[in-house]
């Protein structure tokens, strides 16, 4: 069954429908309500805009809704100091959803209980704000009815005493415009410093024809655009997190864009890799959305306008379905090099006296550490401490271990994404409670095939008290202990650290590698493999990096 579907559906950005009818009824700072006898007023929220593919996806799980009903209410759904999130309602009220208008439109699955394309939900407490206030998922499906065009509306509506719900309306168009990006693969022997000459383009795999698109790309720190267009404007992101710096860029192409059919920019879209890229990020996307609700989003979201001639899209004639994908993105460069350098120290005191040690870590680059792909994971060295010594003060970000035979020590963190100058200080401060001539704590990163790190000689150093025979010893790998390190649970720290664990983002996966320690966080490996998704909304553009391990 085939239905008329306005133009105007196509374009429909992703709408604040519930928002705009929250902050009309009243302000964030609402704590009492309904003091004069006005109903409580509660918005019905979701997604108000679904696009049912007909191609086949296998990211796709069947499991997932793609509408999360809730109930908006005033008030904050932060816990209070007691704990606990107010609520704002209680008594009786129903939430009906009805789904009639997708009848040979597409298949349906609603939640509470459900009659055919109808269901109820019987509720009783609304707590303040959102979060907590879940009404039910709603999950669609194109089935053998389902053709392109097809287009439907869920509404859902809410009555109960004392409460004035605003309603939600959903629509879901099946086949409609939709564009996937060709493939990206880097050159051979590509390597920092070099530009690349990205073939951006995209194949409308949908229904019906685009009527006006938009292009969206993204580089990281490390990458930049040398060329500026004057259908395009561009975003400089260089405070904040390192992983969401770097340059964004939207570009409004107005005309109609078959479906089937593939389209090219007229000129390969310039990447440029800065000295010290490694596997920084490179992602684009295109989106359906029509070029003047594009326009609106970048008068109000921080971005300048090109200076140059526009950049323009031209049909490609026989391009194969398989040279595109629903996500477009690449790592450049994939070779370069970083230098990780640990030093030691040395200290000379009698027994009962607290000497400081400062272990230094820094970064020789040439490369940075981006770790984009595994969203910051930390980087762990080992520190044993001399024998005859207590740790009486640890750094942050260091936190009690044992060490193989018994020994205590402590492992660090650093976090990354790391500089490629980045230098950092870890100030430990030992008691010496019995005097060892020549005692050594070895200072260590793992020793593993790292291609990234050719050089991994200075990833050794010592701490060493009342050193013996001239040089403090400190630096190197010759002498001292040699027992290799590997964190293991362990119980309070009864050397008095002060220090703090800074593992809350390390994963527990991985093994032993070349006799070092058991760590996740240091080198490339973090960053090979990977899949960015990239989601042009109407409203918003945003870029996520989906963590993911790479098996090498």
């Amino acid at each position: 069954m085939r239905r008329p579907v306005r133009r105007s559906v196509f374009r429909a950005a992703i709408g604040l429908l519930a928002a705009t009818a929250l902050a009309a009824g009243f302000g964030p700072a609402s704590t009492a309500f309904a003091e004069d006898g006005a109903p409580l007023p509660v918005a019905i929220t979701g997604e108000n805009h679904v696009d049912l593919s007909l191609q086949s996806d296998d990211d796709d799980d069947p499991s997932q809704p793609q509408v999360v009903l809730r109930l908006a209410a005033p008030g904050s759904d932060e816990p209070g100091d007691d704990g606990v999130i107010p609520v704002v309602h209680q008594g009786p009220y129903t939430i009906k959803i009805d789904a009639s208008g997708l009848k040979g439109v597409a298949a349906v699955k609603l939640p509470c209980d459900a009659t055919g394309l109808t269901a109820v939900c019987d509720r009783y407490e609304i707590n303040a704000g959102e979060a907590y206030n879940r009404i039910g998922g709603i999950r669609l499906d194109i089935d053998a009815d389902s053709a392109a065009g097809d287009f439907g509306t869920i509404k859902v509506t809410g009555e109960g005493e004392g409460v004035d719900f605003a309603p939600l309306t959903i629509d879901v168009l099946v086949g409609g415009p939709e564009l996937r990006g060709r493939k990206l693969s880097e050159p051979k022997g590509f390597a920092a410093g070099d530009t690349y000459e990205a073939p951006v383009g995209f194949r409308n795999v949908g229904g019906m024809a685009a009527d006006g698109t938009v292009l969206h790309f993204h580089g990281s720190r490390g990458l930049s655009f040398p060329d500026s267009y004057g259908n395009c404007a561009y975003k400089h992101t260089t405070e904040g997190s390192l992983l969401y710096q770097g340059t964004d860029a939207i570009c409004t192409f107005p005309g109609t864009y078959k479906a089937g059919t593939a389209y090219t920019l007229s000129e390969p879209l310039k990447v440029k890799t800065a000295a010290f890229a490694l596997r920084d990020g490179f992602a684009y996307g295109f989106s359906a959305v029509g070029a003047k609700k594009a326009e609106a989003l970048l008068e109000n979201d921080g971005y300048t306008p090109g200076t140059g001639a526009p950049l323009t899209l031209e049909e490609l004639p026989g391009a194969s379905a398989g040279d595109y994908a629903r996500y477009s993105d690449l790592d450049l460069p994939t070779t370069n090099t970083y230098d990780l350098v640990l030093t030691g120290a040395s200290a000379q005191g009698k027994a009962g006296d607290t000497v400081k040690a400062e272990i230094g870590f820094r970064n020789d680059g040439p490369a940075w550490l981006s770790a984009l792909r595994s969203g910051g994971e930390s980087i762990a060295f080992s520190v044993a401490v001399p024998e005859g010594a207590k740790v009486t003060k640890s750094p942050e970000h260091c936190n009690v271990t044992t060490i193989e035979e018994g020994v205590k020590g402590y492992l660090c963190w650093v976090e990354t994404p790391l500089l490629e100058n980045t230098k950092l200080s870890f100030p430990f401060e030992l008691r010496i409670d019995k005097v060892v001539k020549n005692a050594k704590g070895k200072v260590v990163l793992p020793t593993w095939d790292n291609p990234v790190e050719p050089n991994q000689s200075n990833n050794t150093a010592w701490i060493v008290l009342n050193a013996t025979g001239g040089g403090d010893g400190s630096q190197g790998s010759s002498g001292g202990p040699s027992a290799t390190p590997h964190p293991t649970a362990s119980g309070d720290d009864t050397a008095g650290s002060t220090g703090t664990s800074g593992s809350d983002a390390i994963s527990s996966s991985g093994g032993d590698s070349g006799g070092g320690l058991a760590f996740t966080g240091a080198g490339g490996a973090l960053l090979l493999g990977g899949s960015a998704l990239l989601a042009l909304g109407l409203g918003a553009v945003i870029i996520v990096f989906v963590r993911r391990r790479s098996a090498a």
